[in-house]
């Protein structure tokens, strides 16, 4: 499934890190882990040079990055301006691909779990990307998958807290809506929906949790 050694390091180290393996500040013993993973070190540098850059561990120090309240924060503050200006986007803007590729991501989709696997994370964030490239602006999908690497730990965090199954259908129900109102081109709505559902998103109790 994967190309070379560092690309398997990559995503064995991101997958440790939002399931909590790897809990935030933990040291990253280098030769350990790459042993572990059956690698040599040489490609797990490179990997953790790719995590370096999405947030997600600190190379100075080999440690997974602490979560901070700020980050948090600003991660919510950000998200709130981007997510509705993309899925405003998308609604003008999306193809027949791009709602084929929309629906695809929809099937099997459910909210997240607290003790959610890394292929449900991955499922999420497969619909999420698939609305921001319908919005067929490349700067804004940089811009938010870059928000999402940093924000999962965040999210993963929030989660552990809980959601009762009412909070969990209605996350269910918006993602459904999300998709009708884009497909059906209304601006509008898919806006003020997306605003709303990172409203209630789990980065926006991490932020609350990790101030106390």
């Amino acid at each position: 499934m994967f190309q070379t050694k560092a690309e398997f390091a990559y995503h064995e180290v991101r997958r440790r890190v939002l399931t909590g393996a790897l809990a935030p500040g933990a040291v990253i013993n280098q030769g350990l882990l790459a042993e572990e993973i059956g690698i040599s070190t040489t490609p797990l540098r490179e990997a953790l040079k790719r995590l370096k850059a999405e947030g997600l561990v600190e190379l100075g120090a080999h440690r997974d990055a602490e979560l901070r309240a700020e980050e948090a924060r600003d991660l919510l503050e950000v998200r709130r301006a981007l997510d509705p200006l993309a899925a405003r986007l998308a609604a003008a803007r999306r193809t027949d691909e791009d709602v084929r590729a929309m629906r695809e991501a929809a099937v099997g989709l459910h909210a997240l779990p607290p003790d959610q696997a890394y292929d449900e994370l991955l499922a999420h964030r497969r619909f999420h990307a698939a609305l921001y490239r319908a919005s067929h602006n490349a700067l804004l999908v940089e811009a938010l998958d870059g928000l999402w690497d940093k924000t999962d730990r965040y999210r993963r965090l929030a989660l552990e807290a809980g959601r009762d199954e009412a909070e969990r259908a209605k996350k269910d129900h918006e993602h459904a809506a999300l998709l009708d109102l884009v497909v059906s081109g209304d601006g509008d709505g898919a806006a003020a929906l997306m605003l709303a559902h990172v409203e209630t998103s789990p980065g926006a109790p991490a932020a609350r949790r990790l101030s106390r």
